[in-house]
């Protein structure tokens, strides 16, 4: 998994709240296995008209968010089903965070095992950020947040700062580029001893 201590980019803002787990990546999409290949599904149904061409009207298709890796969007963000390909999708799109004022728990714990941060802020903040972002693209330009995970930290080049709270094992994990497998690869020798303890088969790989 790649890992996340600090990180720059340009802010895409997807003013909508209770965006659910099948608008980021619609069923139809799920067959594959890979957590690779999905970004280009990302917000299908928003992101293209019926005739396959994008949509000018959504907000990732629109030239302020060109080049985003900063998702930022309204309450209850990953709502719905389970879905790891979710934030399988994101990550395969090119972001590394995601604000919100809520997530979903299971969307959320999701995201630390992508490479990932689902970073919470108050709802002030939040419509603040959403402020900064739309006055920027009034300008003509892109708005852009840099996220320190060793701090804990959201902040731009205009005087915001704000903290974030996240699990200190979480932060670890992600600030070394271990998800749970790689946890458990690293007590490898231990299972194997346990196994041939206990008489099991040692698997092949």
């Amino acid at each position: 998994m790649q890992s996340f201590t600090t990180h720059s980019g340009i802010v895409a803002p997807l003013d909508r709240a209770n965006v659910d787990t099948d608008q980021i990546i619609p069923k139809q999409f799920l067959k594959r296995i890979e957590r690779t290949g999905f970004g280009q599904y990302l917000f299908f149904d928003w992101r293209f008209l019926p005739d396959g061409s994008a949509n000018p009207e959504f907000e990732l298709n629109q030239p302020p968010a060109a080049g985003a890796s900063i998702l930022l969007a309204r309450r209850n963000f990953g709502c719905g089903s389970s879905r790891e390909h979710a934030p399988w999708a994101l990550a395969d799109y090119g972001f590394r965070a995601v604000i919100a004022p809520t997530f979903a728990d299971i969307f959320f714990n999701n995201c630390f095992q992508n490479g990932m941060v689902p970073i919470r802020l108050d709802e002030a903040d939040v419509d603040e950020l959403f402020r900064r972002a739309t006055a920027a693209a009034a300008a003509g330009g892109q708005y852009s947040l840099r996220v320190d995970l060793q701090a804990c930290t959201v902040s731009d080049d205009a005087g915001f700062t704000r903290s974030f709270a996240v699990d200190p094992f979480r932060r670890q994990c992600l600030l070394e580029g271990h998800d749970d497998i790689d946890l458990s690869l690293r007590h490898a020798d231990k299972i194997t001893a346990w196994e041939a303890d206990r008489g099991l088969p040692a698997l092949s790989g």
